[in-house]
């Protein structure tokens, strides 16, 4: 007999497992290729849905055919299907960003630039959105020569190409790909920028002015903080000189013959251009390079810029179109706060905006009403309204004279004085929007101020015909409350209250109601009279269920803010009563209510006031009480000790065990079980 020693049979069997091992892994990969081939297959398919799910997979197919066979085979084949349906040709452009690892890292990358030059000239918008997407990913791992030889030598095939499409895409590329270019790539790419800005298809000119903005601040941004030569001076020699150039196309595109789409990009790119003259006047400020007559020829460079500028911005406030109005209107306090450090912006800025708040169009006037605050909060100093001394047209309010400086004040508070006249607006969306914003400006104004200018048109807006209106104010007390107080407020916010809480309308007595606990906090206990926790107490019977729902939760909040003690002395009493109407819904809600106040109250307070009131409940005659009873025992069940539960609690979970009624069996051996677990648990 042979005898096998037992070291070899230790070797054969690491041989057999590696053989194993081997085979497994050589199965997996044919497997992995034979799904790769499937899934690529199904891009050939008929069937749209098969074709997108294959295109979302191509990691998956790239990561199985390896990076050479990905790219000299399947990149060629995705090349040769750009005919397809647009939801199949979005997944390819989403999914080519991410093959970078897959088609042999970053040295091969450009190779697939190839198909996704071809997906930035289709028709389909979002398909060149995901297209420019991927590639300014996929950009970013290109190595310096491949990025201006591929990446930017695409950019201007697209500029030229005769299809618009195509040169729609180069607008949206040359922003990105500026900061990377030499002097002679970036003048070079201006001059494409500068011929689609006048390109004879208006779709290519309102992607030009779209993205004409941010490429003005990175032309800036790229020359003062990151540029090729050598003095700062240049910097800002170089930044000036594309300066000049762009805004000549910003002054083209916000023209009056240019279509609606294109100038509804003027307040936009208005905000990057006042960004960009605030970065030189910063950048100018704080250089060590410069000497103190370069600074100032700087800052008056400046001031001319910001001359030309501000006539744009004020003509889309007299456009004739309403959505070029409406979109100067909702951006207004983004271009305030672009231009509030420039000399003499704001007075020219302002005035157009006290326009947009009395334009026709009542959609214009809520966009600027919602900007109200904000365009306060520039804290700028400006000349009051009407005063001769501003400033003329001519020259845009930008008033030099130091001497006239005395006599400006705080924008706040020449807002704060059209505030009378957006209260008479015909339209409920403006009285709405002022509501819910013009308290803003009480910490701006100080109490004084507030209370001579503010608190009248706020008064007037709580007694608005409209419940929105009445309830948006009620929401936005908080901050005139900090500033004046609550005896000024008290006497006209209660009638309010009182009156929205039967509005008609179910959803604006919820929204009361939710709005009774920040109202709580901020004006304190003092505020609750008998009519208003009467009413507190009355939701609990309103005949809509999320209204009975939220005036339970109510009163748990009540209690929270307000304090045991007072709960105990206000509300209790009230929520007792309710619990001996003839009606078992308010019974009910009452059982709710009083099982959640007792989770606010101090474990004492609870035990004595709230728990003797709920076991008595059991008693009822309608079984919907009785098993609210049971559910509401597991809620405060867990607050109070072991011995409570066994004494109290645990013999009328029994009875209502064993009650006629099965929904309310069910409910208390739920309650039981929940109870029972607490407490095992905490011993």
């Amino acid at each position: 007999m042979l005898v096998v020693p037992e070291d070899n049979n230790d070797d054969t069997a690491i041989m057999m497992m590696q053989i194993d091992n081997n085979e497994a892994v050589v199965a997996e990969e044919e497997e992995e290729e034979e799904d790769a081939l499937h899934t690529i297959e199904k891009l050939r398919s008929d069937d749209l849905s098969s074709r997108v799910e294959a295109a979302r997979k191509l990691p998956s197919i790239a990561l199985a055919l390896g990076p050479e066979r990905t790219r000299e085979e399947l990149l060629p084949f995705l090349s040769d299907g750009i005919d397809d349906e647009d939801e199949v040709l979005e997944a390819i452009a989403i999914s080519l960003g991410g093959l970078v690892p897959h088609v042999g890292g970053p040295s091969f990358a450009p190779s697939l630039l190839t198909p996704l030059e071809l997906l930035l000239a289709v028709e389909e918008t979002v398909v060149r959105e995901k297209a420019a997407t991927s590639v300014i990913t996929i950009s970013q791992c290109l190595s310096e020569a491949d990025y201006k030889q591929e990446f930017v030598g695409m950019i201007g095939r697209l500029a030229n190409k005769e299809w618009f499409t195509a040169r729609i895409s180069a607008c949206t590329l040359i922003p990105h790909a500026f900061p990377k270019m030499g002097p002679e790539l970036r003048r070079l790419h201006l001059e494409y920028f500068a011929k689609l800005c006048k390109d004879d298809v208006p779709m290519v000119r309102r992607i030009a002015s779209k993205n004409l903005g941010t490429l003005f601040y990175t032309v800036v941004e790229t020359t003062l903080l990151g540029g090729g030569t050598t003095t700062k001076t240049s910097f800002f020699d170089e930044s000036y000189s594309y300066t000049l150039t762009l805004l000549d196309l910003y002054e083209f595109l916000a023209g009056g013959d240019q279509p609606d789409s294109v100038r509804l990009h003027t307040t936009e790119n208005c905000v990057c251009f006042g960004n960009a003259m605030t970065l030189i006047r910063e950048q100018s400020s704080s250089s060590s390079q410069l000497s103190s007559a370069e600074k100032e020829e700087i800052m008056s460079r400046i001031d001319a810029l910001v001359k030309r500028i501000l006539p744009l911005i004020a003509s889309t406030i007299d456009d004739r179109s309403w959505r070029v109005r409406w979109t100067a209107a909702s951006k207004f306090a983004a271009v305030v706060h672009a231009f509030k450090t420039l000399h003499g912006a704001m007075d020219a800025l302002v005035p157009n905006y006290e326009k947009l708040l009395h334009d026709p169009e009542a959609e214009v006037r809520t966009a600027a009403t919602y900007n109200l605050s904000e365009v306060a909060k520039t804290k700028a100093m400006v000349f009051p309204a009407g005063w001769s001394g501003a400033g003329s047209d001519s020259d845009n309010g930008m008033d030099t004279d130091d001497d006239k400086d005395t006599h400006r004040i705080p924008v706040a508070q020449r807002l704060v004085k059209r505030l009378v006249g957006l209260t008479e607006d015909d339209s409920v969306n403006v009285r709405a929007a002022l509501a819910m914003v013009a308290t803003e400006l009480a910490p701006l104004l100080g109490k004084d101020a507030s209370v001579l200018t503010l608190l009248p048109p706020m008064l007037l807006l709580l007694r608005d015909s409209s419940s929105e209106v009445r309830l948006n104010i009620i929401s936005s007390l908080s901050l005139l409350n900090d500033v004046i107080g609550t005896d000024l407020l008290h006497q006209s916010l209660l009638p309010a209250i009182l009156d929205l809480a039967d509005d008609g309308k179910w959803r604006i007595r919820l929204a009361v109601i939710e709005r009774i606990p920040l109202l709580a906090k901020q004006l304190g206990s003092d505020f609750f009279d008998d009519r208003l926790l009467g009413l507190c107490v009355g939701w609990l019977g309103d005949d809509i269920s999320s209204i009975r729902e939220a005036a339970a939760k109510n009163q748990k909040e009540l209690t929270a803010l307000l304090g045991t003690e007072w709960s105990i002395q206000n509300l209790f009493p009230r929520v007792r009563q309710v619990m001996e109407h003839p009606s078992y819904l308010r019974r009910m809600n009452a059982v709710q209510a009083m099982a959640l106040m007792a989770t606010a109250m101090d474990v004492n307070s609870a035990q004595v006031e709230v728990l003797p009131i709920l076991l008595e409940m059991h008693y009822d005659p309608v079984p919907n009480v009785r098993f609210n009873v049971a559910k509401s025992l597991g809620i405060v069940g867990t607050i109070f000790d072991r011995s409570v539960y066994q004494g109290q609690i645990f013999p009328i979970l029994t009875l209502l065990e064993n009650d006629p009624d099965r929904d309310v069996r069910y409910f208390a051996s739920k309650t039981r079980e929940l109870l029972s677990v607490a407490f095992k648990k905490s011993t």
